[in-house]
């Protein structure tokens, strides 16, 4: 019974994740810094409550790739995915890509490009 409530919690937060992508998408202005903010804020909670599973309070790191996915999962795969951050990593260029990455989709552009722009 427990399986089924987790899966039933995780499939309504990616519902949910998805339509905040979509409904981005759409917006006629750029995602501004304090929604950002604010979204991500809402994701630490969310993986504090436990919604993202036992590896996402695992480690500060963890807790932060976690964050970047719930915040985008699409700017999260594209940037992070591949090669996620590590303990102590500070990546300045991947972090404007990301922020890059959500300002784009939040005005429903082309994601070609953004990856590499900032080196």
């Amino acid at each position: 019974m427990a399986a089924i409530h987790k899966t039933l919690v995780f499939l309504i937060w990616a519902v949910i994740i998805c339509s905040v992508e979509v409904l981005a998408k759409t917006s006629p202005r750029p995602i501004s810094d304090t929604e950002v903010r604010q979204r991500k804020q809402n994701c630490y909670s969310d993986i504090e409550l436990g919604y993202w599973g036992k590896q996402c309070k695992s480690s500060m790191v963890a807790k932060e790739n976690c964050a970047l996915k719930c915040l985008s999962p699409t700017c999260y795969e594209l940037i992070y995915e591949s090669d996620p951050l590590e303990e102590g990593e500070k990546d300045y260029v991947r972090s404007q890509e990301y922020k890059y990455c959500m300002h784009r989709l939040s005005l429903g552009e082309s994601l070609d490009g953004v990856r590499g722009s900032f080196d």
